[in-house]
């Protein structure tokens, strides 16, 4: 799957979760409209995390030369594309890491408690997302609104913290899904052990498409990488993300989004 399909699958999927839209969203866990758009964004860069594990991703061009690093650190690291990163293992290590980024902390007696970094996880996902969407033009301008986000939530709204590891989450598994909708597929669920399907199996139709002879399993109702029915998925989940951000957009700046209905 493409970084924009899942950036935006990653944005709804959180709106789908958090947001309080009536019949569209399935409010299992509600959010204020802060929480549910800041989540969207930070959602929509985490759809991009698996991907690192390859030197042409999005978060490789993030920074110059940092970008290329991390990432060639996370491929080696995972075994290459779509192998470790893509398995739940990884799942568990970045997770891990996004709940460690918010005890990273400092107390102020000005302020309080600044949530530094969840803040900085805020501000990089966010650029991540941004980017990958195309919403803005250039990687200076991403991280110049992830900056203006994360330091909102350090300073202005630190009780928002508390979702930061499950958008991780959401957007990871996200990225997940999308891929295994695809006919790449994902390594098993016992990453690094992979079992191949025994070859009686692998010319019968349907099952060599669903258990690949690497190992990988699939459910390839998008076909491959930027198809048509990824395109098309893709538009549709733009669309229920713009509606749902209208929406909260309206919550927030405390208008009834019923008297428009």
């Amino acid at each position: 799957m493409m970084g924009i399909t899942h950036a935006t699958s990653g944005a709804a999927a959180w709106l789908a979760i958090t947001g309080t839209m009536p019949i569209l969203t399935a409010g299992a866990y509600p959010l204020d409209p802060v929480g549910v758009l800041a989540g969207t964004a930070v959602c929509a860069g985490a759809a991009l995390l698996p991907d690192a594990d390859h030197h042409s991703a999005t978060i490789a061009h993030s920074v110059p030369l940092l970008g290329k690093v991390a990432t060639g650190v996370v491929e080696a690291a995972s075994g290459g594309h779509r192998q470790g990163a893509h398995s739940p293992v990884g799942v568990l290590v970045t997770v891990a890491a996004a709940w460690a980024l918010t005890l990273v902390a400092i107390p102020t007696d000005q302020v309080g408690t600044l949530a530094v970094g969840a803040g900085a996880g805020t501000a990089a996902l966010t650029a991540f997302g941004l980017k990958a969407r195309d919403l803005v033009r250039s990687w200076p301008a991403a991280w110049g609104v992830g900056l203006l986000l994360g330091a909102f939530i350090v300073v202005f709204a630190p009780e928002q913290v508390a979702w930061f590891p499950l958008a991780v989450l959401v957007g990871f598994l996200t990225h997940l899904v999308g891929d295994l909708l695809t006919t790449g597929g994902l390594p098993g669920l016992l990453w690094p052990w992979r079992f191949r399907p025994p070859r009686a199996l692998r010319p019968v139709p349907v099952v060599n498409r669903i258990w690949l002879p690497n190992g990988y399993v699939a459910l390839p109702v998008l076909g491959d990488t930027g198809s048509l029915r990824e395109t098309i998925l893709g538009a549709l989940l733009g669309t229920y993300c713009f509606i749902g951000s209208t929406y909260e957009v309206l919550r927030l700046i405390g208008v009834n989004p019923f008297m428009f209905w």
